[in-house]
């Protein structure tokens, strides 16, 4: 009796575990890596851009946490996943990466498993590659005052 109520309980725990780890709508195949998250219907980009980042900040910690990631990529783009720097188009995306630097940036900081998009216009994928480098090296150029 004992022993089958060992079995149901890690059979509840690994179920919970797969429910809670898919977003609805999802697959984990659909959408691999950290911070598979899926925009809500009718979720302003902002909103979402915000989510995106406290999951990264929540996966890898950074100084000031997620209120100072939000705060930086908020006066950096104005939480704008597509910004781009006018008129030469220099910095781009929501943490407005240097557009020379970014594929090697994307190289280093993500993995080929997670099967982010390569664009630093792509949300999660700035978000993710950010938070990572921000999580090793500190703020660096994005001084963030007021943040």
């Amino acid at each position: 009796m004992e022993r089958s109520r060992r079995r149901h309980a890690i059979l509840a725990v690994i179920l919970t575990a797969l429910v809670v780890s898919v977003p609805a709508g999802a697959s984990s195949a659909d959408r691999p890596g950290p911070c598979a998250k899926q925009r809500l219907e009718d979720e302003p980009t902002r909103r979402f851009m915000r989510r995106l980042i406290r999951c990264a900040t929540n996966r890898w910690e950074v100084p000031g946490g997620a209120e100072r990631a939000i705060c930086i990529a908020r006066r950096e783009s104005g939480l704008d996943p597509n910004a781009v720097s006018e008129p030469e188009g220099l910095y781009v995306g929501l943490f407005q990466h240097d557009a020379e630097l970014w594929p090697d940036r994307y190289e280093s900081w993500t993995r080929p498993r997670w099967e982010l998009r390569p664009s630093a216009l792509n949300g999660r994928t700035n978000a993710i590659v950010t938070i990572r480098m921000v999580n090793t090296n500190g703020w660096g150029p994005w001084k963030g005052e007021g943040c």
